[in-house]
């Protein structure tokens, strides 16, 4: 049974890191060629609302999805997968409509500003927090029994 959930961890993993690798196929994005660029003096790209919005919960629910067969391998309790899918929805319900208001605002809040909003939106960084924090709960439940 260890040696399946390893396995799935690994798929995981593969999965966030292919999401990752496969952005430019899979999911409407025309910022990702503004912000590869790093060059803030480039004309703003041209987008669709609705399309724009659609791709970013898509991959959202892949990264959520990948995360949470992370976590529940790892961990095998499914009440800490059902705490870290709603962590890492809350900071997605948190960081997407302010980095919807730094598109609508053509990112005069500040390019880096909006570039790590956009990081936070496009990639699971939460789960490099919750992981560790997971962990450290059950050595303090091995500890405290």
């Amino acid at each position: 049974m260890k040696i399946l959930n390893w396995f799935l961890v690994i798929a995981g993993i593969c999965g966030l890191i292919s999401v990752r690798m496969l952005e430019d196929k899979m999911f409407y994005d025309p910022f990702l060629e503004y912000f590869h660029e790093a060059n803030k003096n480039i004309p703003f790209p041209q987008f669709v609302w609705g399309k724009l919005i659609a791709g970013h919960l898509f991959r959202f629910i892949l990264n959520l999805g990948f995360s949470c067969l992370i976590i529940q391998c790892l961990f095998r309790n499914r009440q800490w997968t059902v705490q870290g899918a709603l962590l890492i929805t809350i900071i997605f319900a948190i960081t997407f409509p302010i980095y919807l208001y730094c598109i609508y605002d053509r990112f005069e809040v500040g390019y880096l500003f909006s570039f790590y909003m956009r990081r936070f939106v496009i990639q699971p960084l939460a789960l490099l927090l919750i992981v560790p924090m997971f962990y450290y709960r059950k050595q303090l439940g091995k500890a405290g029994t």
